[in-house]
């Protein structure tokens, strides 16, 4: 299992929204990079859900449980979405603010590359975030 980040705009699409409709398709996601982790993310792969913006913090977990396919909201077949179930909301989340004070987290992308929306979480980084958070990795 491989794990990863994904960031939304609560004021476009929310963790509220997420668990509401249970299962969704992650479109509109239109950067190359960010795309091709879409390609490689695996049934079963596990996701942080974070709020972007304004909030800048992680809420939830999603799970990947239909690998990318052609995002039925872009005109070229190149973009591509999975399809990303609500598995728990955080007790803690988790701010930008926490994981830039540790300095384990240091390489982050989160950190290194803030404008992507989608980017891989190294198994460390997955399990000292869950323990932030107050979950069960």
């Amino acid at each position: 299992m491989a794990y990863w980040l994904v960031k939304s705009e609560p004021g476009a699409w929310s963790w509220d929204d997420q668990v509401r409709d249970g299962v969704t398709a992650w479109t509109g996601v239109r950067n190359y990079q960010a795309s091709n982790f879409l390609k490689a993310m695996k049934l079963g792969d596990r996701c942080f859900f974070y709020h972007s913006v304004n909030e800048k913090r992680i809420v939830g977990i999603v799970e990947v449980v239909r690998e990318a396919y052609p995002d039925p909201t872009a005109d070229d077949p190149r973009w591509v979405c999975p399809d990303l179930k609500a598995v728990c909301a955080v007790p803690n989340p988790v701010t930008l603010a926490d994981i830039k004070a540790d300095p384990r987290l240091a390489e982050l992308p989160l950190i290194r590359q803030s404008r992507l929306s989608v980017m891989p979480m190294d198994d460390e980084s997955w399990v000292l975030i869950c323990a932030m958070a107050k979950v069960t990795p």
